[in-house]
């Protein structure tokens, strides 16, 4: 498989199996309240209960896990607001790959910290006025190392694909289906198990309303790129969609729609008083997409994807309690 073909429902599957084993199985919660205000069976899909707290391991692990001996030798490095970074720098503790991540220098300091923990070397940069992808493509011409990108990779695609897979495996067909997008791994990793295990199901990619490049892109057929867009969801201030995310969404996806940082810490709130779990704003975007259309899901078989909880503790008191 090479950086040009598309990824297949067949790669999510390999995906699974390699990962067996390194990435937890997510747990699926439901909620009465939620149920009861939707009017509809809703099924959380828990991926901040994941290893390093975000589904960015399964992708990342999945990557590193098909690197030649050669690459192992030599090392990762890897550009990240953060989840992607704890990934990589976990999955190469793993797999005894030395790892160099770049990331802004306004990253929350627990991602940071956590991914020095994970022993990986953190290179900072500054997010709105530095190319990160700049900086990877040099330090991996420079150093010899394998440049693994947050979202445009096939084998990080079908990695991420192995979370929804593992959803529609527990509860079966859906209705429909809400994910986070930022660059659109999660997304398009989705939508090929969506397509492959629940083919009727309407799919949505969520944004926050200040970075809606995903959403231009879907309406206008090509990829928009945006400026680095000013969101508590961090994990979404992607400026634009992948060569490969790019035409798995367009090809499987039904919308894209975009929510408020106001109704992303509503969804903060709720989770943390009613569910009793912590998940980070951009983890928020799917189950505040189907909070806004919860009016037409009645009687419906709802899935959110809520892809991460890795927030510092002192800011997260900050949201909820504002």
């Amino acid at each position: 498989m090479t950086m040009l073909q598309l990824p297949t429902y067949d790669d999510v599957v390999q995906a699974a199996e390699r990962i067996a084993g390194a990435a937890h199985r997510t747990p699926v919660l439901t909620s009465r309240t939620v149920n009861e205000e939707f009017g509809a069976e809703v099924f959380f899909k828990c991926e901040n209960m994941q290893r390093m707290g975000a589904f960015k391991f399964r992708g990342g692990y999945n990557a590193l896990a098909r690197f030649s001996p050669e690459q192992r030798r030599a090392g990762v490095v890897a550009f990240s607001s953060g989840n992607h970074a704890q990934a990589i720098a976990l999955s190469a503790r793993l797999l005894e790959i030395p790892a160099t991540i770049i990331m802004p220098e306004d990253a929350p300091a627990a991602k940071v910290a956590a991914t020095r923990g994970y022993g990986a070397t953190v290179v900072t940069y500054d997010r709105y006025t530095e190319d990160r992808e700049q900086i990877g493509r040099a330090l991996a011409a420079r150093d010899g190392l394998t440049l693994i990108p947050p979202y445009d990779h096939a084998d990080v695609i079908a990695g991420q694909g192995t979370a929804a897979k593992e959803l529609f495996d527990e509860v079966g067909p859906l209705d429909a289906f809400f994910v986070c997008l930022g660059g659109g791994g999660l997304l398009s990793g989705s939508a090929l198990a969506t397509r492959a295990l629940s083919p009727g199901c309407l799919l949505y990619g969520v944004e926050p309303e200040a970075g809606n490049d995903g959403q231009q892109s879907f309406r206008t057929g090509q990829i928009v790129h945006i400026d680095t867009p000013r969101t508590i969801a961090d994990g979404a201030q992607t400026q634009h969609l992948g060569q490969l995310t790019f035409p798995i969404i367009q090809r499987d996806v039904d919308d894209i729609l975009t929510v408020s940082d106001d109704e992303l810490v509503a969804c903060m709130r709720f989770f943390a008083e009613r569910m009793k779990i912590v998940v980070e704003p951009t983890g928020c975007l799917g189950f505040a997409a189907a909070r806004k259309m919860k009016d037409s899901l009645r009687g419906k078989r709802i899935g959110v994807l809520v892809s991460g909880g890795n927030i510092d503790l002192a800011r997260f008191a900050s949201l909820i309690g504002a």
